[in-house]
């Protein structure tokens, strides 16, 4: 069958080998609880939410791959979708491409999620993929820029005041969500080519720019924001709370 003639198919890479430092000690952020089901969970049903996404493969801690696909098992997913459980890396982008070398052929979309955004809707999730089928090499979900943003020269030594050296223009600046979309040699290319330094990359569209090729942004969405600390576990409950009594969900 042509390239041309191959019906898209869609996966969602899940990186969730990090521990969650920022969450306090216990258990990986991505497994923290949150109204009773894990992170994790809710990520994974708001991926395979999109009809268009046959494969979710999450990367899972190396030393906890048994345990997650047991959590995986254990909780009711849509039947339509396959899943599927890798062993991570010491860095987000290494879990990021353990999970893309996972892929079966045939796979032409890939979704990257944070694992700590387990509440972005299924619409957010339709118009990332919609862009990349419509053409997109590299698709970013953003919002625009609530607080006004400052440069600082890093302090010498913690808590000395840091000087501003500039003020970005608001209206030119998004925050950046997931799901990130690409094409999938775009990306794999990007994997192969970006080399693995420091703690790796952060954001898989940035890997892509640096290739030269273009990223566009899509809308994202309030609900999409990301879990990090204590006070935004309470905000995604009282998120969870509020589709619960509007939607049943």
């Amino acid at each position: 069958m042509s390239d041309e003639a191959r019906p898209p198919r869609t996966a969602v890479v899940i990186p969730a080998a990090g521990r969650g430092v920022r969450l306090g000690p216990g258990a990986p952020k991505a497994l923290r609880a949150l109204n009773g089901t894990p992170m994790l969970i809710h990520a994974v049903r708001a991926m395979a939410a999109s009809r268009a996404v046959s494969l979710v493969v999450v990367v899972a801690p190396s030393d906890g791959a048994a345990e997650v696909k047991n959590l995986l098992d254990a909780h009711a997913l849509p039947e339509r979708t396959d899943y599927l459980v890798v062993p991570g890396g010491d860095t987000r982008q290494e879990s990021v491409r353990l999970g893309l070398d996972a892929l079966p052929e045939g796979i032409t979309t890939v979704l990257v999620h944070d694992a700590a955004r387990p509440l972005v809707p299924v619409d957010t999730v339709d118009a990332v993929i919609e862009a990349v089928r419509d053409g997109a090499v590299a698709v970013v979900p953003a919002l625009p820029v609530a607080d006004t943003v400052k440069e600082v020269e890093p302090a010498e030594k913690p808590g000395d005041p840091e000087q501003v050296v500039a003020t970005p223009v608001r209206a030119r600046l998004r925050a950046v969500q997931t799901p990130q979309g690409f094409d999938h040699d775009t990306l794999v290319n990007a994997h192969a080519t970006i080399a693995l330094t420091g703690e790796g990359a952060t954001d898989d569209a940035g890997m892509v720019e640096r290739l030269g090729a273009p990223v566009v942004v899509v809308p994202g969405h309030e609900e999409a924001f990301k879990v990090t600390r204590p006070l935004d576990l309470v905000l995604a409950e009282a998120v969870l709370a509020r589709r619960r009594a509007n939607d049943g969900f």
